[in-house]
């Protein structure tokens, strides 16, 4: 699994390989990594140096309180980037639509019927993939003037799913 972890505006490209291996970067790095007493606590130890960090999840990011300095860590993992990529294409206000799936999976719902007039953050599509539901919202006002799926079609990356004008 790929992350992209942003710490005092630095971002790094984090992989976890296996259980004792990360790559940060692109440069392999051992790690070892535990919960400690509770869920709050991890021990890691990075390059034989031994740390303490206590991991605070919130709504939009970690707190990591490690060595008596507080980093916020803002983490995506692969599906939040792609989500985040697709979203920010650029999109015209007129013309023909295509909203594609950002990543495999299975439709939930199509909660828009034909000849339906949305706005912008409209729920279009609701998208299961790695065990997650994504809604798919319109990224501007317009009519549905195809609907290509239906909920329980199975769905491949960029395969598109509805139709806006």
């Amino acid at each position: 699994m790929r992350y992209l972890a942003t710490v005092e505006g630095q971002t790094y490209e984090i992989e976890i390989n296996g259980e004792n291996e990360i790559t940060v970067d692109g440069k392999p790095i051992d790690v070892d990594f535990i919960a400690v007493a509770d869920h709050s606590v991890f021990s890691l130890i990075l390059d034989g140096i031994s740390y303490e960090a206590y991991v605070y999840p919130n709504e939009t990011e970690v707190e990591v309180l490690m060595r008596g300095k507080r980093y916020p860590v803002h983490v995506e993992d692969e599906r939040q980037i792609r989500l985040r990529q697709t979203s920010k294409d650029s999109v015209a206000d007129t013309g023909e639509f295509l909203l594609k799936a950002p990543m495999p999976g299975l439709v939930v719902s199509v909660p828009v019927v034909m000849e339906q007039e949305v706005k912008s953050g409209d729920n279009l599509v609701i998208l299961e993939s790695m065990k997650m539901q994504n809604e798919l919202k319109a990224p501007r006002d317009g009519r549905v003037t195809r609907l290509r799926v239906q909920a329980g079609d199975n769905v491949d990356q960029n395969q598109v799913l509805i139709v806006l004008e």
